[in-house]
This record gives C-alpha cells, structure tokens and sequence, in this order.
C-alpha cells in the first residue's frame, strides 16, 4: 500500500481529536483508543483467515461445525462472536449505547479467552460523548482500509504504539521497543523452539516478532514455543496481553520488578532471551540484590548511597544466567555498557571469559522513539561451536539506516537481511548468504520487467498532453519564447522512446539469462555484470522522466505568461490543467517502478562487494571477527567501532536533488507547525498564571 504513511497520519490525527473531545488527558486517552485499535486489528486479522478456515472445515452429512478459538488461533488471529466483530460496531445506529456495545465486544472477548479478563478497557469508555465513539469508529473504517492486502493494520497498531511513545503517553515510552530493533534480534537468535522469556516485556513486541518468525517458517508459534513475560507497570502489561491476543498468542506474563523479583524462577531454563530493558538505572538496593543467584559476576559496584552504581550489569547477568546450557540470548543495551571502567569492567571481563559472548551490533542515535542516544545490541549464546569460542563478532552498524521522519531513524527490511546474512557466513552459512543475493537478483529482474506499463503510461500521457496543446503550439513562430523549450523536449521525447525500446530488449536478454544462471557464488557474480547495464539504464530511464516532465511544465508556463496562451481560443485551457496531477502521477510511478530495478540491484551488490567469496572477512568501518587477545588489549571493550575501523564514505549515486528539496521544505513546515503550537502553548499557561 505505497499512500500508508498518509493513511497513518490521517488515522491518528482524527484519534488525536479526542483529547479535545473527551475528559481525558493525553495519558488518560491512550487506552481507549488502543482498545478500538485492537478491536478493528482483531477484525482485520480475523476476516484475513476465517474463509480459509472455512473451507478447511470437514463435512458431515453436508454440514460443518463451527468455528472455535483453536481454528484462528493456528492462523495467527482471533476468534470474535458477531458482536464483537468492528463491522457490527461501525454501523450501530447514533440512539445506540457506543460505549455499552464496546464493553459487551470486550466482555465476549473475555469470555472466550480466559487469560484476557480484565484485560481489556471497558469502563473507561463509559466517560466518552457517544457522537465522538461513533466518529471514531468512522475513522478506523477508513475506505483506504477495507482495500488493503498484507498486514496494514499490524502495521498502523505499530504507529500508535509509536505515536504514544512519542508523546510519553504512557510509562515515558519505555514500553516500545522500534520493531526494526527487534526484527534484527530475532534474526540473529532465531528463537525457534522452547522457552522465550523477556523479563522487561514491555508491549509483548518480542513475542510478536518471534512468532512472525517462526510463522515464516511455516511453523505454528503456539506449538513452537511458550512466552513468558515480567514487567513492572499493570498497563503495559494490558497493552502485552492484547498484542498478544490479536495476533492468535498467548504469554505468561507476570507483575514484577525483576531487579527484586523472579516469578517464573526461570534460572538456567530459558531457551532464548530477548528484552530491551531500562538503561543507566542507579536506585537499586545493592542490600536486596548482593546474594541474587542471577547474579554469577557479582555486582557492578556500589555507591554511597548502598545502591549499585549501574544497573545495566545487573540486566546483562540476568540475560546470562537465564539461559539453558544450549541457549541464546540477544537484547538492547545503553553503548556506555560495552566500555564502562572499574567494577563494571570487571564484570564484563567475566563474561567474555567464559567465552560466550556471540555478537555486538552497534546501533546509531535515534532509532528510538524517545531516546536519542545510540544503544547496542549485545548477543549471547552458550551453544558456541568450539572454534568459536574465543571469538566475537563485531558489526558496526550506526552507518547503515534509512530516514524515517525528522527524528526517526530504522533498518529498512532489507538492511536487517543484509547484516543478518552477516552474522550468517559468521556462523559458516554460506547457502543462506548465497540465497539472498538470489533473491535480491530475481527481484531486480522482476521489477524491471514491471516498468514496461508505467513507462508506456507516462509517454502516452505525454503525447496526450502534447496534442491537446499542438493547435495553440501551430500558430506560433518558431522564433517565439517557447522554441527552444519545444526543441529540447521534442528531442528528449525522441530519444526516450529509443532508450524505453532499449531497455525493454535489454530486460528481456537479462530475464533469459537470469533462467539459465547458476546460483553458486560463481553464477551469481557472473550474472551481476548482466544486469547491471539494466539497473544503470534504469536509472538514466528515471532521469530522463522527470526532465520530459519538467520540460513540459516549462512549456505550460511560457505559453500562458509570455505568450498569452490563456487569452488564445486554440489554448485548451481545461484539458491542460486537467492533465497535469494525472500525468505528475505517471510521473512518479514510472519513477519509483525504475528505481525498485537500482534498489535491489545494489542490495545484491553491497554483498558482493564486500563478501565477494561469499565467506566472512573483516570489512573496514562494518565487521570484524575479534580474539579475546585483542579484546584484552582494549580494557575488555565490547564496542564495535573499536575494532572495525572507519568506513570511507560512500557517494549516494541515486541522490535526488529534488526530493531531498521537498523533504527539507516538509521539514520547515513541520518546525513551523511546533512552533505555532508551541507559542499557543506559552500563551496559554501564561493566561492561566494571569501575567
């Protein structure tokens, strides 16, 4: 769904409204509409599977039986009785009780599924306008909605979440870990079996992701594996049970402060480990916790107020020690952990000693949502091949990212692919390395034989263009203002035509080529100098569109202010201006189409530059496998970028001027906005102080 972000922010911006419709402030309100999002995402998931299930069903004597929680629960969705189902809840008549109807929606829920009772917001709804329950029931219905194909409404559960945490709805935001994070955790220990234990669960993000993986594997969660949760505040652990809850999952999910508490005495047992604890906590009673036997390297240090010093040790030891003699362990860390001196190094000593220290992935500023400091993620696994022992992978990723807002950083899905194939030749996975290049390759061949239409759309809307102004165009001179513009874009037109020509046969000899190509590394390198002059020509393709297009607005505007087009009967004034936002989108699909051929082209290269034997070696400024030797030498540091080196910058070959223009320009406006808001803000405290 390429208008999604918009989709997004016109979703929360009617939520939003709320504030100002409702008693509630702002982390008063973050249930209520968290409820509804659940119950349109249930309804999403639900309908995504139930024909399906339906048509699995046995028969007998020409019937089947009905529908039960197991069968959606396979399918990774809820089941909803008919009252519980948003489409019944939409269209409730205004004389109805919106609020009422919701609690009984929550109140079947709770009856089908035992582990939700009291789990879902119900009484809270009784406070708000049944006008303002029935709008925003419109909203989530959005029409965009009910036309979207794949996961969208995980996807915009996701956005809430985040959006929430940006404005410290709730908890400060700490219970939001960015799912780019926690993608590349899974990725790295493949939490495929067994006991999965978070003890700072948060919103149960590390589950969910576990699962997809898993159901990647095409492999049922629930029958893989058993969640089991800790978390301090009762909300988030709400929020936990209901992200579990739609997506067809069940946790154990206990109350607790783990520094002090271990309800699920999961010592030793654990078969993978993943959280994103609080970072820099120094309030914890060194008394209480001195005799831990979670704790195996001792305390940290101890200051004067007999408090440990730093309580990111106390979390890594936890992380260690949970786990079984076969199990791993991947989880978010403060970068002060990785170098920190004194006691804490002593400990960190320990812990590379033993030799199980797998990976540390170094993270740049900004991927969190309100945290701008950069963080690591550090990797565990007691199941080391010998060989290995006395080695730690290294990977310094803070110069892999992609922009998301102006505050926001992330992995793009196919940056997480490309340091996780990392961590694959690591652990001597040559095939898995060798079949993304694959698959990145067959993609770039695929794109490309995708251009042909959006291509032949935007020439055709050209030549569509040009005729409705070629009347006007005839009775002018050719010395007039407008002839160089019509020589140049005639000419570019021309030679667009022949390089569109070119191209498609070049698509076509690539395609038979990539048929018969091997999928060795030998093969794969091979056929990367086929398909290069594709993606290059792909690139030129795209230039070449916008500066047609350009021209052709350069055209539009000599016409009417210097050749006084508008006041001539041969201007066809309606069809030209009705032309253009149809033609500005021809523009951009057949732009985008043309560079998903470049994108996926480099994504293959970037492996095989800097893996050409499809084998790990050490990369300036991204990876290196490291000796405990050198880590000794270093004061025991765990930081990548001590090791790795300084990447030389890479010239962005497919910079966009433009874009980048229009960006900075959203960006002004967006700082313009905070800042009005802002001084409504100042103004309005000022007035309620009467200065």
């Amino acid at each position: 769904m390429s208008n999604i972000e918009a989709l997004e922010k016109r979703l929360w911006s009617s939520a939003d409204n709320l504030r100002a419709n409702s008693p509630y402030a702002s982390n008063e309100y973050f249930l209520p509409v968290m409820g509804l999002i659940f119950l349109r995402h249930a309804y999403s998931r639900y309908l995504a599977v139930k024909d399906g299930i339906k048509a699995s069903l046995p028969e007998r004597d020409g019937k089947t039986r009905p529908l039960t929680r197991e069968d959606f629960s396979r399918k990774g969705a809820i089941f909803l009785r008919p009252k519980a189902q948003f489409e019944y809840l939409v269209n409730l008549p205004d004389n109805k009780d919106r609020a009422q109807a919701i609690i009984n929606a929550m109140e079947s829920i709770e009856e089908d599924y035992e582990t939700l009772r009291g789990i879902p917001p119900k009484s809270e709804y009784l406070e708000l306008d049944n006008d303002v329950l029935g709008q925003l029931f419109r909203t989530f219905d959005d029409p965009a909605l009910k036309k979207a194909s794949g996961d969208i409404f995980g996807r915009i559960y996701e956005y809430f979440l985040t959006q929430f945490a940006d404005q410290k709805a709730h908890d400060n935001g700490e219970f939001f870990t960015p799912v780019s994070l926690v993608q590349m955790i899974v990725n790295v220990i493949e939490p495929d079996h067994g006991k999965v234990l978070d003890p700072a669960c948060g919103s149960g993000g590390m589950f969910v992701q576990s699962a997809h993986f898993i159901e990647h594997m095409h492999e049922i969660p629930q029958e893989r594996v058993t969640f089991y949760g800790q978390e301090k505040n009762p909300t988030t652990i709400r929020l936990a049970k209901l992200n579990l809850a739609v997506h067809g999952l069940e946790g154990n999910i206990q109350k607790g402060i783990t520094y002090y508490e271990d309800h699920h005495e999961m010592l030793g047992k654990a078969d993978f480990v993943m959280a994103n604890p609080p970072f820099n906590v120094d309030e914890v009673d060194a008394g209480k916790v001195k005799n831990d036997p979670r704790l195996p390297f001792g305390l940290p240090g101890v200051n004067k107020k007999k408090a440990v010093s730093n309580g990111n040790y106390l979390w890594i030891s936890y992380f260690y020690s949970y786990l079984n003699e076969q199990g791993r362990s991947g989880f978010v860390m403060s970068s002060q952990a990785s170098s920190a001196g004194r006691d804490e190094a002593k400990v960190r000593r320990k812990i590379v000693d033993t030799g199980h220290v797998d990976v540390m992935i170094a993270i740049r500023s900004n991927f969190f949502y309100t945290r701008s400091v950069p963080c690591e993620l550090w990797f565990f696994d007691k199941n080391k091949p010998a060989d290995k022992r006395g080695k730690v992978l290294m990977l310094d990723a803070r110069n892999v990212y992609r922009q998301v807002t102006r505050k926001i950083y992330d992995f793009s899905p196919e940056q997480s692919k490309n340091l996780t194939s990392i961590v694959w030749l690591y652990r001597g996975q040559k095939e898995r390395f060798l079949s993304l290049v694959a698959e990145y390759m067959d993609t770039t061949v695929r794109e490309a034989g995708k251009t042909l239409k959006p291509l032949e759309g935007f020439k055709k809307g050209i030549d569509t263009l040009m005729n409705v102004m070629e009347p006007f165009l005839s009775s002018l001179s050719k010395d007039d203002a407008h002839g160089e513009t019509v020589a140049d874009l005639k000419e570019s037109r021309e030679i667009f035509g022949k390089d569109i020509e070119a191209f498609q046969n070049a698509v076509k000899s690539a395609n038979a080529a990539w048929n018969s190509a091997g999928r060795d590394n030998e093969g794969l390198h091979r056929f990367s100098e086929v398909i290069a002059p594709v993606a290059e020509k792909s690139r030129k393709l795209g230039r070449q569109t916008d500066q047609i297009y350009r021209l052709a607005l350069r055209l539009i505007e000599l016409c009417e202010k210097k050749l006084n087009a508008r006041e001539n009967d041969f201007w066809a004034k309606k069809e030209i201006n009705q032309s253009k936002r149809p033609l500005d989108e021809k523009r951009k699909a057949c732009v985008e189409q043309l560079r998903q051929v470049r994108y996926f082209y480099r994504q293959a290269r970037w492996l095989q530059e800097r893996f050409p034997d499809a084998k790990l070696r050490d990369v300036e400024g991204i990876v290196k496998l490291v000796g405990i030797d050198e880590i000794e030498k270093n004061d025991w540091s765990l930081t990548p970028g001590r090791y790795v080196g300084v990447a030389l910058e890479e010239v962005d070959e497919d910079f966009d001027f433009e874009e980048t223009m229009r960006a900075i320009h959203a960006e002004i406006n967006e700082l313009n906005a905070e800042a009005v808001e802002l001084a409504e803000r100042i103004a309005e405290n000022f007035g309620e102080l009467r200065v």
